[in-house]
């Protein structure tokens, strides 16, 4: 289960942040909707080719600071 929930504000935002950082899951069809967290993770998982740690620590950075560009 995911450490996070998402709103569809912060959705947005992660996504934004997420799509900033790995250009190349642009054509990718990822679906940052509220209660879809866990098919978020596993997808982030298999695209960008990290572990479930590294995927929720980095949405959870995103979330810690929505108004800023960082991720």
């Amino acid at each position: 289960m995911a450490n996070f929930q998402l709103t569809s504000e912060t959705a947005f935002k992660v996504k934004t942040k997420f799509l900033r950082k790995y250009r190349e899951l642009t054509n990718e069809p990822l679906d940052f909707s509220a209660g879809n967290e866990e098919k978020l993770v596993e997808d982030l998982m298999r695209l960008v080719k990290r572990d479930r740690n590294y995927i929720e620590f980095t949405i959870q950075k995103a979330l810690a600071d929505t108004k800023g560009n960082r991720l």
